[in-house]
């Protein structure tokens, strides 16, 4: 697996996925009716932010992160980062290949810690996956986020130090 800076390119690969996650409304705060351009806005990011693509040998795209300032000024030294893994690529280590390139990153980029204001409770995976790169739980807002199944659920602020 590559990871590699994402192009404007890889935009028709990544959008199906990302897609059918927001639109599922289980993990990710954005609206579930997100339209393409919006998305490709959020995702895409522009200096200081950087996003990644995730490849195997054929050139798929098997996930993506985007890592940017979590805050401006003052606490712009404080990093954020967003994954996403495409469903059909799931459980070969994507999402951690994508989690140590970002902290290694954002390491090499002068920044002191990385902040994930939002992972759902429920997203068990992922919040096993980032206490296992060593981040832990600061605080949960109780029922922070509306799963489509679950009802209201807590959202967890996650904190590593770099």
């Amino acid at each position: 697996m590559l990871i590699r800076t994402a192009t404007a390119a890889d935009w028709p690969a990544i959008w199906p996925f990302l897609h059918a996650i927001v639109a599922a409304g289980e993990t990710y705060t954005y609206p579930r009716d997100l339209d393409e351009a919006t998305a490709r806005e959020m995702w895409l990011l522009a200096p200081p932010g950087r996003t990644v693509v995730a490849v195997d040998d054929a050139g798929t795209v098997l996930g993506t992160a985007k890592m940017n300032p979590n805050h401006m000024g003052g606490a712009s030294h404080i990093a954020g980062a967003s994954f996403m893994v495409d469903p059909r690529h799931g459980g070969r280590g994507v999402g951690r290949a994508l989690g140590r390139h970002v902290l290694d990153r954002a390491r090499a980029e002068g920044y002191r810690a990385m902040q994930f204001n939002a992972v759902v409770e429920t997203n068990t995976g992922a919040v096993a996956l980032w206490e296992s790169l060593g981040f832990e739980i600061m605080t949960t807002l109780p029922e922070g986020f509306r799963h489509p199944t679950e009802g209201y659920v807590g959202l967890h602020t996650m904190y590593r130090r770099l």
